[in-house]
């Protein structure tokens, strides 16, 4: 949520931005800069279509209060993540004790929240020793809290725990001990059958992030093939699409054309599969089973009303599938979380989201320019003028 000040910054490079990127502009924001980046991701969230967001965890110098503030004057649900990493960049470590009291202290800050349940988090599996991985873990496995961290996403990343550890790094938390029905393992793309079995196993839950893949990643995660195992999974972001709709076609047709089309899979799970995993099933991936996900007796009234009086669905013959490859974030007319009116036609109800974006623009280019940055590609602009220099050339 921290990371909504660079988002076209990252379009066409390569694969591992959060070291180059993402780490660099976190590590810039002050209290301010980083309260309207999570309130305007928060935003950009509500406008698509998301009721929820799961805060996977920023490594900026400001206290993580200050996104359950942005998210909460905003008025979306978030499952709030807290870096518990212990292997500095340079090598050191941080004290075990101190890195677990600090987790300790996060649960009990938010353990009665309504709207920031709370998470602990470690942002890959090479960022913390054997005994932090296994201790964050199971303090999230006692208190009934998520534990998230990003796994086999990258080639780098694999042949990087390889290197030091002799294993990949799902291999690494499955014999560790880390994994459970507790666990939130961003991407997973890259996995052998022997790590399927082990995702299987342990009952881990995947955000299947298929625009990641499309964006920046080596591979698409065989959703499919978690389906039929039972491997638990909801559609997620990576912090790069907030609009719903968009993202369920998205996963549909990274499906399609990685899997189905090799297969001769026509169907590449139907309609059905990718709005279950966009509601439901990753309202349970995110540890919220029995608070939202679904519109029943006894959950939480998260929902969208959604507007089908238009050309898109007439005549509408499988609303399912309608929904995942033809309706848009213009049709939703409102948004509800926690029983309470958050949108209605793309704007907020009870505060003011223009002058929110008048604040970004004032504050994000500081923040940005000053923030140690690595592009390797130009942008589009200054490609297309040094295409065409070179065109004049030849």
């Amino acid at each position: 949520l921290t990371q909504s000040f660079g988002k076209a910054l990252v379009f066409g490079e390569p694969s591992e931005i959060f070291r180059r990127v993402w780490v660099p502009l976190e590590g810039s924001l002050d209290e301010e800069s980083a309260y309207l980046a999570a309130k305007l991701a928060a935003l950009e969230s509500l406008r698509g279509g998301f009721t929820t967001v799961c805060e996977a965890g920023t490594r900026m110098e400001p206290d993580v209060g200050v996104v359950a503030d942005a998210t909460g004057d905003a008025g979306i649900r978030c499952v709030l993540g807290m870096i518990c990493n212990d292997l500095r960049p340079d090598g050191a470590t941080e004290p075990h004790d101190a890195v677990i009291a600090r987790a300790q202290a996060h649960l009990d800050r938010y353990a009665h929240h309504g709207l920031v349940p709370p998470s602990l988090a470690v942002s890959i599996p090479e960022a913390a020793t054997p005994a932090t991985l296994a201790a964050v873990s199971q303090l999230c496995r006692s208190r009934g809290a998520v534990f998230q961290t990003h796994v086999n996403e990258h080639l780098a990343a694999v042949e990087r725990s390889l290197e030091r550890h002799g294993r990949r790094p799902l291999e690494r938390l499955f014999d560790d001990g880390v994994l459970g029905p507790h666990c939130l393992l961003a991407h997973a793309t890259l996995l052998t059958p022997s790590e399927i079995v082990m995702l299987r196993d342990s009952d881990a839950a995947v955000s299947y992030n298929p625009v990641a893949s499309a964006w920046k990643g080596n591979a698409v995660a065989d959703a499919l093939t978690f389906a039929a195992h039972g491997i638990r999974f909801g559609i997620g972001t990576d912090a790069t699409r907030g609009d719903g709709f968009r993202l369920m076609d998205a996963a549909e047709t990274a499906q399609r054309l990685t899997f189905g089309a090799r297969t001769g899979d026509s169907s590449a799970g139907g309609g059905w599969t990718w709005l279950d995993h966009a509601t439901a099933a990753g309202a349970d991936a995110a540890g919220l089973r029995g608070v939202t996900g679904a519109i029943a007796p006894g959950l939480a009234a998260d929902y969208l009303l959604v507007d089908l009086d238009v050309p898109e669905v007439a005549p509408s013959w499988d609303l399912e599938w309608e929904l995942v490859r033809l309706t848009g974030r213009d049709q939703i007319l409102a948004v509800v979380v926690a029983g309470r009116p958050r949108l209605w036609r793309g704007w907020p109800v009870d505060w003011d989201a223009r002058q929110l974006i008048d604040d970004v623009r004032r504050r994000a280019k500081k923040v940005v320019v000053d923030a140690p940055v690595q592009i390797v590609h130009p942008t589009s602009t200054e490609h297309r003028k040094a295409s065409r220099t070179t065109d004049a050339r030849e």
